[in-house]
């Protein structure tokens, strides 16, 4: 059956990983994917990611990151912003802040997926996909 949200498929899974303490998850291959996997792993939220599988059974294979002895997850929430039935855009002066700047939001812009403190330093806005902190 056809996914038709990818991009919030893949922020359930992470997020459903994270509050187990699995040490990976596995993530169908996108580009979109990817680049929301590059941009997690610059800003700390994931150790790393690779590929793994051939052909149509390719996936992502994300490590999650906990910090302490009780393994408190570094992801503490992932909320999906622009959907399928309603996208959100924001140009580069409104681009949001998440926790006064302690989050990150993911913005898709013409330059790539990217975090808002990287589109802010571009100076180009886009549409927001993802809030995580």
């Amino acid at each position: 059956m056809a996914n038709t949200d990818p991009i919030s498929d893949m922020l359930t899974r992470i997020r459903n990983a994270s509050e187990k303490r699995h040490q990976t998850t596995n993530i169908p291959l996108s580009r979109m994917n990817r680049s929301i996997a590059k941009v997690l792993e610059q800003e700390g939220f994931i150790d790393q990611f690779s590929e793994a599988g051939e052909g149509v059974q390719k996936h992502l294979v994300l490590s999650l990151k906990y910090s302490g002895k009780q393994k408190v997850p570094t992801i503490r929430s992932v909320q999906r912003v622009s959907k399928p039935g309603l996208r959100i855009y924001s140009n580069r002066r409104d681009l949001p802040k998440v926790l006064g700047g302690l989050g990150v939001a993911i913005i898709s812009t013409s330059k790539g997926v990217m975090s808002d403190r990287d589109a802010r330093k571009e100076g180009v806005g886009g549409e927001v996909l993802c809030y995580v902190y």
